[in-house]
């Protein structure tokens, strides 16, 4: 039986960004034509770039599709409102509501996770372990704020990448492509990440992570973006996660945010509520 508390690791992990103010929406269009060549170092430098993204505050309001494609159609399909509120390196809050009814809220620390079920009238703390017990994924904080706002996933400053010879397509990874489809013994071990640009190589289009090792695969993709104060958002994102128990397809659209606006993060747990099973 679906758990609404679940629900809430599930929207919460994977977040875009949307505008309501002064806002400009941009649709990434594929290409078949060759794209003009641009210097190694000058595609690596954006994805620096791109990493450094971060409003003080965020608040949003978007609908999200959950799809478990491990079930069938009309029992793995549920789609819900959310609305999060972040202060960034310290904690995102979320409301989660199912026919308009608020059932979810739930507080996201640096190492902490707290979910009030009103339905159900309990509530759940646990460690951010619990993510990777739910997905098979081992999610932190920051890659959670990374997502929010559509930043380069697990980038690290420190990591050598390499540029994909594609003319198609900007692509950039942590492994060469003869290392990605044959690596050897102790690269199997390895994460690896491959970020994808737009075709004006401004904005992150797509970010894959994968391991060898364990046959995990997260896949998010930046569909639509827009502009707001300064700051190009996503608008439509969707989410694929594939683990040898699970395979998720999550879509997300984003109806209202705000950026920089003062933000109050709070939860409370009545005291007659009792811990979740």
């Amino acid at each position: 039986m679906f758990k609404f508390h679940n629900l809430f690791f599930i929207c919460f992990l994977f977040l875009g960004l949307t505008a309501c103010k002064t806002q400009e929406l941009v649709a990434e269009q594929s290409t078949t034509d060759k794209l003009p060549k641009i210097k190694d170092k000058e595609l690596i430098d954006r994805i620096d770039s791109l990493s450094h993204i971060e409003p003080k505050t965020f608040y949003s309001k978007l609908a999200l599709s959950y799809l478990d494609l491990s079930k069938p159609a009309d029992e793995g399909e549920i789609s819900v409102k959310t609305s999060i509120k972040i202060v960034s390196d310290s904690a995102v809050s979320a409301i989660i509501t199912y026919a308009r009814i608020p059932v979810v809220t739930a507080l996201v620390t640096q190492d902490t996770l707290s979910v009030v079920n009103k339905r159900d009238r309990c509530y759940t703390v646990a460690s951010l372990d619990y993510l990777k017990d739910l997905f098979g994924v081992d999610f932190s904080y920051e890659n959670i704020e990374e997502i929010i706002y559509g930043k380069p996933l697990d980038y690290q400053i420190t990591q050598k990448y390499f540029v994909d010879n594609d003319p198609f397509q900007y692509s950039i990874s942590t492994h060469k492509k003869h290392d990605r489809k044959k690596p050897d013994r102790k690269q199997r071990d390895d994460l690896m990440i491959q970020y994808r640009l737009t075709d004006d190589a401004k904005a992150l289009k797509q970010t894959r992570i994968w391991s060898l090792e364990d046959s995990t695969e997260v896949t998010v993709v930046y569909l639509e973006r827009q502009q707001l104060n300064g700051y190009d958002l996503p608008l439509k994102v969707e989410i694929n996660i594939r683990t040898p128990k699970k395979s998720l397809l999550l879509t997300l659209i984003y109806e209202r945010i705000e950026v920089n606006e003062p933000q109050e993060l709070i939860i409370v747990i009545p005291e007659s509520y009792e811990k979740c099973d």
